[in-house]
Formats: C-alpha cells, structure tokens, sequence
C-alpha cells in the first residue's frame, strides 16, 4: 500500500484517539468536582479555600471559551461583524454588548458606573433608581446583530443618564486628524427621545470630546465625527470612548438593536 494513502488514515486515527481521550478527562473532571461539592461541609477551611481558588480560575476558562463559542454560533449567516462599511473604512466594529452574550445580561434598578459585560457602563446620578437594562436576543428579519440592549426607564430624577462604551486599542491606532468616525445605531424607542454621541479621544493629559445628535427623523440615524476641527495631537492618542447620553428619559424604553462604529479618511478636496 502506498505510504501517501496511509498518512491520512493513521492521522484520522491519532485524532480520534484524542478526542475520546479528552472526553474521557472530561467526564472525570466533571465526577471529581462533584465530588468535591458533595464533601464541602466536611472539608477544612485551607482545603475549602483551595478549592475555591482552583474553581474559580476554572470557572473562567469555561466561561470565556462558552462566550466564544456562544458568539459563534450564534452569529447571522454573513458573521456578527458583517455591516455596511462607507467606502475606504480602514477599521471597523461592533461592540461586544451588540456581539456577545454579556455579564450580568440584566439588571434592576441600576446603580451608577454598573457595568454591562466588559466594555459598556451605565452612568447617572438618580437619587432613586428606577432603571432597567437587558441584554436580548435579536430574531426580526432585518437584525443583523446577534444581540440589542433594552435600557427601560420609569421615574427619573436625575439630570443624566448615558451608556459609556469602551473601545478596543485598534480604534486609534494610527488615528489622525483626517479621520472620520461614524457611529450608527439602530434605535426603537417608546416615545420620541433626544438621544447625543459624544465622542472622547484621550491624548496626552488631555481629552478631546466631539458631542453629535442622532438624527431621529429618518431612516439614516448615523452619527459623524470629523477629526480635522479637534486639536487632536496624533501622536499622543491612548484611547478612545463613547457616550450615548439620554435626554429626559423618563417614562421611556430604548432598544438599540444594533450600533456600528467605522473609521475613514476624509476624501482628499
């Protein structure tokens, strides 16, 4: 038999062997922490303690690989980072909160800086808060996000309400000043609702911030923030942020069932 036609079945046979191997430590590192839960009133503290420490790093393996794996599968069939793009989009993204199932997926009676997953935070200054916020799986026709957020205000008595997003490092690398950054939501709302993106670049010790409404009465709700009339220092850029800021929100629901951010360069006049 040719040795080229033998290659492929034993490979073939080397990863079975590895699969039914890592089912079978699988299934035996399942029955050993079951054990280890049936034990714990009879365990000593340093042992509890230790235990708990290996669960936990554990746990957080598991969990990032069942996010990553969630994500996937639960991708639209172009993939939950298919978008439009304007033309000569040199970055684009999708935050995690419209990409990924997030922790915690919901929350009552929000609390100032509350997180939603690691990139998005809840800030206002309610004396009493009566805010809920949900994450929620997309299913209409036309959604191409996996995932929404549903933010449900009822009494508020505060002066601001706004949902920060944290952007990865990628945002601005080799920004300049000729950059174009576009923000575009899709946003279904209870009741007619001024909604502003202001967007916030670190650079050196100073921050520049761009405030922009959102368009609310047509179908396009994109928001554009041209870089060329900030004094941006390019080579001092760190980071960058935006804020979707909420005005008068009470007695009100927002679901945004998507939002984009792209980066271009203005067209050369």
């Amino acid at each position: 038999m040719p040795v080229a036609a033998v290659a492929p079945a034993g490979a073939a046979m080397l990863s079975g062997l590895k699969r039914r191997l890592g089912e079978r430590l699988d299934r035996y590192a399942v029955r050993r922490w079951a054990r280890n839960r049936d034990r714990v009133g009879r365990l000593g503290p340093f042992q509890l303690e230790d235990l708990s420490r290996r669960a936990a790093l554990l746990r957080a393996e598991l969990d990032g690989f069942t996010d990553d794996a969630a994500e996937r599968l639960l991708m639209p069939r172009d993939g939950s980072t298919a978008f439009e793009r304007p033309l000569g989009t040199d970055w684009a993204y999708r935050p995690e909160l419209w990409r990924r199932p997030v922790r915690p997926a919901g929350v009552a009676a929000i609390k100032s800086r509350q997180k939603i997953g690691t990139e998005a935070a809840i800030f206002h200054d309610c004396r009493k808060s009566e805010l809920t916020g949900h994450q929620l799986r997309n299913t209409g026709e036309l959604d191409i996000a996996p995932f929404g957020f549903r933010l449900d205000v009822f009494d508020f008595d505060g002066s601001f309400l706004s949902l920060v997003l944290h952007l990865p490092d990628a945002a601005v690398e080799g920004l300049e000043k000729r950059h174009v950054i576009r923000v575009s939501p899709v946003i279904e709302l209870e009741k007619p609702l001024e909604i502003f993106a202001r967007l916030n670049i670190r650079h050196g010790p100073n921050t520049e911030q761009i405030l922009r409404e959102f368009p609310m009465d047509g179908t396009e709700k994109a928001a554009e923030f041209d870089l060329a009339y900030t004094e941006l220092n390019e080579k001092r850029v760190s980071r960058m942020w935006l804020d979707l800021i909420f005005e008068r929100p009470a007695m009100n629901q927002v679901t945004l069932r998507d939002l984009t951010i792209t980066r271009r360069p203005r067209a050369n006049l």
